[in-house]
């Protein structure tokens, strides 16, 4: 057997596939620094998130280096929005000691497109870890295909 052939011993779900290639990528992307490089994190974030049936909202925590300390779903929602308080990322990102962030949600419809409330938000969230030199590298709507805010300017 080789160091890529993966083997189960039992039938997964759907969700355990995306999870367990998750879990795979992010180890790949540790090792290669990757996760500042928009279509892996888009990628990444797209089997993380993109099989979920309501708003998820999740943050991936870097150090000064960018590499991944660690990713965490800090709100879930309903089919079309989900509730995000500046102050519980604020802590979350000071509980990780994050250096900078990524900002990750999914639309459950799969039409990635940026909503005024999406672009609210990030705002409000940008000031708020601006005040704790945390910086805010991207926001990443995920669906079909995904929209990185970076890409776009809007970060």
């Amino acid at each position: 057997m080789h160091s890529t052939d993966y083997v189960t011993t039992a039938p997964m779900t759907a969700l355990q596939v995306f999870e367990k290639a998750a879990e795979l990528l992010e180890h790949q992307y540790k090792r290669e620094q990757s996760f500042t490089n928009p279509e892996h994190t888009k990628h990444y974030l797209s089997m993380k998130l993109g099989h979920q049936e309501r708003e998820v909202f999740a943050v991936l925590f870097l150090d000064n280096q960018h590499q991944l300390i660690s990713y965490q779903e800090l709100f879930y929602g309903t089919v079309d929005s989900a509730s995000v308080y500046p102050r519980e990322v604020a802590k979350a990102a000071l509980q990780a000691n994050a250096a900078a962030v990524i900002f990750a949600h999914n639309h459950p419809s799969g039409i990635a497109e940026p909503s005024g409330s999406d672009k609210r938000i990030t705002t409000k969230l940008v000031d708020a870890l601006n005040l704790l030199d945390i910086r805010v590298l991207d926001h990443v709507v995920v669906g079909s295909p995904c929209v990185s805010f970076a890409e776009r300017g809007l970060i």
